[in-house]
C-alpha cells in the first residue's frame, strides 16, 4: 500500500466518522493517531514526525489573532444578555412594518446589526425566534417566509464582520499562503489578516443584506397576504425616537471595533477587546452587568472558545499526519490535472464545500477541508483574500442547509409548536439560492471583495 492511499483512507475515515456526529476534535486527532501507527507499521509513515506536532500546539498558543476569538464570543453573549436586541426588533419592526413585508425587511436590518455587535450566530437566530417570529405570525405572515427570513437574517453574523468565522479563516489562510509561496518559490508573500478579510467582507456582506431586502420586497408584491402590514398606534414621531435610542448603542459598538480596525488603529484583537469592554458597559448601562450575568457569560466564553480551540489542535495533528502520507501532493495533482485549470479547480472545490455544508458544521469544514485545498488555489493563481470571502459566503449556506443546518435547529428549538419543520425547510430555499447566487456574482466579479481592502490599505 502506498502513503497516497493511506491519505484517502484515512480522509475519507474521518469525514464518515464526522457525519456519525462523533466529536469533532477527537475523531481529527484520533484518526490520525490511528492512522499514524497504522502507517509505521506497513512501513510508509515515520512515526517520529509527530515530535513536531509539540511547536504546532505552542504555536497555536503564541498566535496573537485568535486570542480575538474569545474577546468576540465575550462581547456577543454579553450583548445577548443586555437585552439589546429585544429593543432593536420591537423599535424596527414598528418602524418598517406598517407595509406591506417591512416587517421582513425589519428583521433582516435587525440580523445586520446584531451580525455587526456580536459575530455569533446561534445568539442571534434564538433572540430574533423567540422575540419576532411571535410577532411576524401573529402579523399574518406565512409560515415559510417568517422562519425563513429568521434563518437566513442570523446568518449575516458568518460574513459581516466582526465575524468569529473571519478571524478562524484567517489564520488558516495564512498558512495556506506561506505554503503556497513556498510551491512557487516566493520567498516574501503578502500576508493575509483578520483585518484584510473584515475589510474585504463588508461589500459582499452588505450587498447580501440587499440582496434579501429585494426579495422580501418582491415577495411581498406577488404575495401580499403572506406578508401582511403590522397594525400600530403609536405615534410616528414616538416610533422614530424609539428606534434611534435602540439603534445607538449598537451602532456606535460598531464603529469602535470596525472603525479601529479599519482605519488601522487597532489590531483584531485588540478591537475585539474595546468590544468586550463596550459590551460590558451597555450592560451596565441597562442594570444588566450582575454577578450571575457575568459569570454565565464568562463560562459560556471559557466553553464555546474551548471548543474552538481544542478542534484546532487535534485539525493540526490531522493535517501533520496526512502531510506525512504526501497527501497534500496528492491533491495538489488532482487538482491541477482537472480541466479548466485554475478555474475548473476552484469550481470543484466550491462545490464540494458546498455539498459538505449539508453534512458538516463550518467549523469542521475550515479545519479540515481549506488547509488542503487552499495552498494549491493560491499557488495555482487565486487570489487569496478573494479566495477567503467565497469560502466564506460558501460556507454560510451551511447554516441554511437541510437536514443538519445549524440555523434550523437552533430556530425549531424556540418556534412555537404550530411552526412545521418541513415550513422552516422550505422557507430557507429561496436564501440558500440568493447565497448561492452571490458566491457566483463575488466569482465573477472579484473586486466586490478586494477593492476596499487595497484601497484602505
Amino acid at each position: 500500500m502506498t502513503p497516497e492511499i493511506l491519505s484517502i483512507i484515512m480522509f475519507f475515515t474521518t469525514l464518515t466518522l464526522l457525519l456519525f456526529g462523533f466529536p469533532v476534535a477527537f475523531t481529527l486527532a484520533g484518526s490520525a493517531l490511528f492512522f499514524g501507527f497504522l502507517g509505521d507499521y506497513l512501513d510508509i509513515f515515520n512515526f517520529r514526525m509527530l515530535g513536531f506536532f509539540p511547536q504546532r500546539v505552542f504555536g497555536i498558543m503564541i498566535n496573537e489573532p485568535l486570542v480575538a476569538v474569545p474577546l468576540f464570543i465575550f462581547m456577543g453573549i454579553m450583548l445577548e444578555k443586555t437585552k439589546i436586541a429585544a429593543g432593536l426588533l420591537q423599535s424596527i419592526g414598528e418602524l418598517f412594518g406598517t407595509t406591506k413585508g417591512g416587517l421582513g425587511i425589519g428583521v433582516v436590518i435587525v440580523g445586520m446589526l446584531l451580525a455587526a455587535s456580536t459575530g455569533i450566530v446561534g445568539a442571534t437566530v434564538v433572540t430574533m425566534g423567540m422575540l419576532s417570529l411571535p410577532t411576524m405570525l401573529k402579523a399574518g405572515y406565512d409560515q415559510k417566509i417568517a422562519t425563513g427570513t429568521i434563518c437566513a437574517a442570523g446568518t449575516l453574523g458568518q460574513i459581516i464582520p466582526p465575524s468569529i468565522v473571519l478571524v478562524l479563516l484567517a489564520d488558516i489562510l495564512q498558512g495556506a499562503n506561506e505554503e503556497a509561496a513556498l510551491i512557487v518559490g516566493n520567498l516574501a508573500p503578502d500576508p493575509i489578516t483578520a483585518i484584510d478579510l473584515f475589510a474585504g467582507a463588508m461589500l459582499p456582506g452588505l450587498m447580501l443584506v440587499v440582496m434579501f431586502i429585494i426579495f422580501i420586497y418582491f415577495y411581498a408584491k406577488i404575495y401580499p397576504d403572506s406578508c401582511p402590514p403590522i397594525k400600530t398606534t403609536r405615534a410616528r414621531s414616538e416610533i422614530y425616537f424609539e428606534a434611534f435610542k435602540n439603534v445607538l448603542p449598537p451602532l456606535i459598538l460598531i464603529l469602535l471595533v470596525l472603525g479601529s480596525i479599519l482605519l488601522g488603529v487597532a489590531t483584531p484583537t485588540e478591537s475585539a477587546s474595546v468590544g468586550a469592554a463596550g459590551a460590558a458597559i451597555l450592560a451596565f448601562t441597562k442594570g444588566e452587568l450582575t454577578f450571575k450575568n457575568l459569570k454565565d457569560v464568562s463560562f459560556n466564553t471559557v466553553k464555546l472558545s474551548s471548543f474552538v480551540f481544542v478542534i484546532l489542535i487535534g485539525a493540526s495533528m490531522f493535517s501533520l499526519v496526512f502531510r506525512g502520507f504526501k497527501g497534500d501532493e496528492l491533491i495538489e495533482h488532482v487538482l491541477t490535472s482537472l480541466p479548466g485549470g485554475q478555474v475548473g479547480a476552484l469550481i470543484i472545490v466550491m462545490l464540494a464545500i458546498f455539498f459538505l455544508g449539508f453534512f458538516l458544521d463550518y467549523i469542521e469544514i475550515i479545519f479540515v477541508i481549506v488547509p488542503l485545498v487552499g495552498p494549491v488555489l493560491i499557488a495555482n493563481g487565486a487570489d487569496p483574500l478573494w479566495l477567503g470571502i467565497m469560502i466564506s459566503l460558501n460556507l454560510q449556506t451551511s447554516f441554511l442547509t437541510p437536514p443538519f443546518g445549524f440555523s434550523l435547529f437552533f430556530l425549531r428549538g424556540v418556534a412555537p409548536p404550530e411552526i412545521q419543520t418541513k415550513n422552516i425547510y422550505r422557507g430557507v430555499l429561496p436564501y440558500i439560492g440568493i447565497q448561492v447566487l452571490a458566491v457566483i456574482i463575488v466569482g465573477f466579479i472579484p473586486e466586490i471583495a478586494t477593492w476596499l481592502p487595497r484601497s484602505i490599505f
